[in-house]
C-alpha cells in the first residue's frame, strides 16, 4: 500500500511539474519567440525599404494589377497609439497558425491597404507575444496607422469591440455586417479571440480610411508625441 501511495505521489509531482512547464512555455516562451520573430519581420521590412528608393517601390507591374502580397510574408507595419506609443507589429499575408505566430495576419481575399473594400487583419489576444491583449480598450476615434514603406495610411475606428462567433465570416465582408457601414468604402477590420484565454468567440472592431500621406512627408499626426 505504501508503495502504491508513493508511486501515486511521485506521479502527481511529475504531472504537476509538466503542467508548470507547459504554462511557462505558453505564457513566457511563446512570447519570447514571437517578439523575436516580430522584430525580425519589421527589421527585414525596414531593410528592404531602405535599400529600395521610394519611387521604385511605388511602381507597380500594372496599373490594373498591383503586385500581390506574398503568402506568409510581411508587407506592412501597424501602429495603434491606444495600445502604447511603442506598440508596432508586422502585418503578414494570410491568417494561418504559423503566420500568426510571427505577427498579425491579413485575411486573404480582403482588400489591400488603402483600397476600396475591407482591409481585414487578425491577431492573437494571448500567447505568441499577446499582440491584441488590450483589444477591449479600443474605442471609436482611435487611430490605426499602417505603412507599406511608401505611404502612411491612417484609419479611424468607428465601433466599440463587437463580440461574435468564429463562424461569422460576414465581419470581413467588403461592407462588413454589423459595422454600421451601408455602402462601399475603404474599411478596416481587426479581429481577435475572446475570452482572453479562450477562442469560443471573436472580438471585432471596424474603421474607415481617414487619411494617407507619403512617407517622405514624415509621420502622420496620430504618431507624433
Amino acid at each position: 500500500m505504501r508503495v502504491v501511495a508513493r508511486t501515486l505521489s511521485e506521479l502527481c509531482i511529475t504531472v504537476g511539474a509538466l503542467i508548470v512547464l507547459f504554462v511557462v512555455y505558453v505564457l513566457f516562451w511563446t512570447g519570447v519567440k514571437a517578439d523575436s520573430a516580430m522584430h525580425h519581420q519589421i527589421d527585414d521590412l525596414r531593410d528592404q525599404w531602405a535599400k529600395s528608393p521610394v519611387a521604385s517601390r511605388v511602381a507597380r507591374p500594372s496599373p490594373h494589377r498591383p503586385a500581390p502580397y506574398k503568402d506568409g510574408k510581411p508587407f506592412a507595419v501597424m501602429y495603434i497609439p491606444r495600445l502604447g506609443f511603442t506598440w508596432n507589429k508586422p502585418v503578414l499575408q494570410n491568417t494561418k497558425v504559423p503566420t500568426l505566430q510571427k505577427g498579425l495576419g491579413h485575411y486573404a481575399g480582403t482588400a489591400r491597404l488603402g483600397q476600396v473594400g475591407n482591409f481585414a487583419v487578425a491577431g492573437h489576444r494571448r500567447t505568441y507575444g499577446d499582440p491584441f491583449k488590450d483589444f477591449p480598450k479600443l474605442r471609436p476615434g482611435d487611430a490605426v496607422v499602417l505603412t507599406d514603406g511608401t505611404t502612411w495610411f491612417t484609419y479611424l475606428i468607428d465601433t466599440k469591440p463587437y463580440k461574435t462567433v468564429p463562424t461569422d465570416i460576414g465581419v470581413i465582408d467588403p461592407v462588413p455586417r454589423e459595422s454600421g457601414f451601408t455602402e462601399p468604402g475603404r474599411y478596416l477590420t481587426l479581429t481577435t479571440c475572446s475570452p482572453e484565454w479562450g477562442h469560443s468567440h471573436r472580438l471585432v472592431v471596424w474603421g474607415h480610411l481617414d487619411a494617407t500621406q507619403p512617407v517622405d512627408a514624415g509621420k502622420p499626426k496620430a504618431l507624433r508625441r
